[in-house]
């Protein structure tokens, strides 16, 4: 094969393919459950304006930084304005950047936007969810250009990289209950709580045989803990309770960004906490 052969053969295996929208058309949509996934997804605690509070956490504004091996990732302005954020989008514009990574313009989106969990997403979800979306205030702050430096501002790279990553089967394959399944589905999907406390390769890849093992703090700063049962001895009811409020059965407290996802997690039912406690129990 020569050398233009291969080169196409690249070009075509990395582009950025949209989602099938069709599966998504004709559904009706329920804003209410919508901010539940909304809540659950944590979408607010990273594209919410860094300083925000209260309410004020609902303008999708951005400008949250993120720091990772491969540089600094802002998070962009995903309110309703229609120029400087995602008014202007479709439902399957909107369904293609959760689910796939891609934007409308074709181009891959960085896995620091954790697409990779939320591929996992109900179709019924992501419905909901962006009906809920446009209940929410636009804004017209810029976004700001991550700080990415060569090779990695090469976005069609990440094409490469979705070829090796992105896996849309479970990792916890047997989840016999219904409390199970919707544990797997918050921890795995929504609350992408393997993005943060699973090890990743050289490549920023996750990796899912230590799943939930504990990883570096991208910071720089110590560890995120590892959630397996050899290592999170809590009982189930610590694990509830941990997620409502943040403190633990030492008498700590949440720190840095978990201090967000607990307050997610509180806004939750009882249920969806009961069922993250299950899962992370039921892990191997």
């Amino acid at each position: 094969m020569g050398l233009a052969a291969i080169a196409a053969v690249v070009v075509f295996v990395t582009r950025a393919t949209p989602i099938d929208s069709s599966p998504l058309a004709g559904r009706e949509s329920d804003p209410a459950k919508g901010e539940t996934v909304f809540i659950a997804s944590g979408c607010a605690s990273c594209h919410a304006a860094p300083d925000a509070k209260g309410d004020a956490k609902l303008i999708l504004a951005g400008g949250q930084r993120f720091d990772s091996d491969f540089g600094t990732f802002i998070a962009p302005n995903v309110s309703p304005h229609p120029d400087a954020g995602i008014g202007s989008w479709t439902l399957g514009e909107f369904a293609s950047a959760v689910k796939k990574g891609v934007s409308p313009e074709g181009q891959h989106y960085y896995p620091a936007f954790p697409y990779g969990s939320y591929l996992h997403m109900d179709d019924q979800d992501v419905v909901d969810l962006w009906a809920y979306w446009q209940t929410l205030p636009a804004d017209a702050t810029p976004s700001q250009p991550h700080e990415v430096g060569f090779p990695f501002n090469i976005r069609r790279s990440v094409g490469g990289w979705k070829l090796f990553y992105l896996d849309d089967t479970w990792v916890m394959q047997a989840a016999e209950t219904p409390e199970l399944k919707r544990g797997r589905y918050l921890v795995e999907a929504l609350a992408h709580c393997g993005e943060c406390h699973t090890p990743r390769d050289a490549l920023g890849g996750m990796n899912r045989a230590n799943w939930l093992g504990g990883a570096p703090n991208p910071t720089g700063r110590g560890m995120i803990p590892s959630l397996r049962p050899a290592d999170l001895t809590w009982e189930s009811t610590d694990i509830v309770y941990y997620l409502e409020t943040g403190f633990t059965p030492d008498f700590d407290s949440a720190g840095g960004h978990m201090v967000a996802v607990i307050e997610n997690f509180a806004k939750l039912p009882a249920s969806d906490r009961e069922a993250v406690a299950a899962y992370l129990k039921a892990l191997p």
